[in-house]
Parts: C-alpha cells; sequence; structure tokens
C-alpha cells in the first residue's frame, strides 16, 4: 500500500514537473516572440523579418481569439486578419516615442556635454562620462557612442551615427556645433550652453502651443464622434434602421459619402494636431 501511494505520488510529481517544463517553454516563447516590442521601446531597434513574422502570428491568433470570444467566428476572422497590422503600428509607435524621447533629451545632453567639456575632458571621454549620467533613450545611444568610441571608431562618424539615430534637429544642430567648434575652435561649453537654453525654450512654446489648442482638438474629436452616437441611439430606438440605410441604394451611396467625410475630418485633424505637437 504504501509502495503504491509512493509511485501515485512520484508520477504526480513527474506530471506536475514536466507541465512546469511546458509552461517554462511556453512563457520563453512568448518572451522571444514580444522581445521585439520591447526592444523597441527600449533600443529604438526595428524588428527582423522573422521576428516581424512571429509578431504577427501571435497578434493574429490573440485577436482572432478574443474577437471569437466576443462575436464567433466572423469576428474571429476580422480581428485575426487585423492582427498583423496591430503589431506594426504597435512597433512604430513604440519606436517614436523612443525618438521622441531622444529628441526632448537634447538639451540634458547638451548641458552634460558642455559640463564634461569645462571639466577638462575632450569630445571622445566627454561621451564615456555622460552616457552614465543621462537617463533613458539618450542613455543608451551614448553608450552605444561611448562603446563605439572604445573600439576605436573616429568621433566623427560616432556622432554622425549617434545624429542620425536621433533624426532631430535638435541633434542635428548639436552634432554639428560640436564638429564645427572642434575643427574651428572656440568656446564649445557656451555654445552648448546656449544650444540647451534655446532647446528648452522652443520645448517651452510647444507645450504652451499643446495646452493652448487642447480645448480645440478635445472639441474636434467630440464633434466627429457625435454623428456614430446618434446612429447608434437611432439604431437602439429603432432596430433595424442602419440595415435599411444600407439596403436602400441612394441612402447607402449617401451613407458611405458621408463616412468619407467623417475619416477625411479626422485624417485633417489628426494631421492639425500633429504639427502642433511637433
Amino acid at each position: 500500500m504504501l509502495a503504491f501511494g509512493a509511485a501515485a505520488a512520484a508520477v504526480a510529481g513527474v506530471w506536475e514537473l514536466l507541465a512546469a517544463v511546458e509552461r517554462t517553454r511556453v512563457v520563453a516563447a512568448l518572451t522571444r516572440t514580444v522581445a521585439p516590442v520591447i526592444r523597441a521601446g527600449r533600443e529604438g531597434v526595428s524588428p527582423t523579418t522573422s521576428e516581424r513574422r512571429r509578431l504577427a502570428i501571435l497578434a493574429a491568433a490573440a485577436l482572432a481569439a478574443a474577437g471569437w470570444l466576443v462575436g464567433g467566428v466572423p469576428f474571429a476572422l476580422l480581428a485575426g486578419v487585423a492582427g498583423p497590422v496591430t503589431a506594426t503600428a504597435l512597433v512604430r509607435a513604440r519606436r517614436r516615442r523612443f525618438r521622441a524621447a531622444l529628441a526632448a533629451s537634447a538639451p540634458v545632453v547638451a548641458r552634460a556635454f558642455a559640463d564634461a567639456l569645462s571639466a577638462g575632458h575632450a569630445v571622445r571621454g566627454a561621451l564615456g562620462i555622460i552616457a552614465s549620467s543621462v537617463p533613458g533613450a539618450a542613455g543608451h545611444e551614448l553608450d552605444s557612442a561611448a562603446r563605439a568610441i572604445r573600439l576605436g571608431t573616429g568621433t566623427e562618424a560616432v556622432l554622425e551615427k549617434l545624429r542620425r539615430r536621433a533624426a532631430s534637429p535638435a541633434w542635428d544642430a548639436m552634432v554639428a556645433g560640436i564638429l564645427l567648434q572642434r575643427d574651428a575652435g572656440g568656446d564649445l561649453p557656451a555654445l552648448l550652453r546656449d544650444l540647451a537654453l534655446a532647446l528648452e525654450t522652443a520645448a517651452r512654446q510647444d507645450r504652451d502651443a499643446i495646452a493652448v489648442t487642447a480645448q480645440a482638438r478635445f472639441t474636434a474629436r467630440i464633434v466627429l464622434v457625435l454623428p456614430v452616437g446618434a446612429a447608434l441611439l437611432a439604431e437602439l430606438a429603432q432596430p433595424g434602421l442602419i440595415a435599411g440605410l444600407f439596403g436602400n441604394p441612394v441612402s447607402a451611396w449617401l451613407t458611405g459619402f458621408a463616412v468619407v467625410l467623417q475619416l477625411i475630418a479626422l485624417a485633417s485633424v489628426r494631421r492639425l494636431a500633429r504639427n502642433v505637437i511637433r
């Protein structure tokens, strides 16, 4: 009897061990699949072709399962088709956020550069010093630049790569100032401090513009949503109204034309808001 109990316990233990190992494998596979999304936000790196394929499959499967739970097979098919687009949009959004954080950190980097140069360090040495003191996206890029410097890459090549990675007018001005003053001479720390002050002033003006136009942008979005809300309320009051609209050719054309105008208005508001934020 004791031997049977021990054997049963051993079998149960082995089963639980196998289940734990399988769960670990599943978690590891999921972590590997979503790693490009995390890396896009932390390092601004675009996923490879195979990584994009895995992300698309995972997003399609997850959205299809959610759509099936919500509305059955039709919703599952629609959601599954939207999976790859959603994954691509998520990666792009995280990369945009990384670049925005990198652009916003330009004044801090310029001031840290000026302090390091004032302390007697050369440009190559200053890169390594400020890399450890600047957090976030800028810290990651500066750390990569400092590693390249230690491996013997030329200063101009490192700064040019940093400028291309940032893809920001603020970083363009900072790198151009460093290279020009290095070749022509002059008070580079003072130039960088003036640049940091100018960039902070410009950022403050952008924030003021966003605050001033926030109410107008919010009102525009509400106006755009009102027809959709009205259509839903009308459908609740009279079920089948929307189907009837699309059943009549004239009303279907008018409704489609209205939807197109709504989409154009939405794109216009988004474009105007993006120009203000920039």
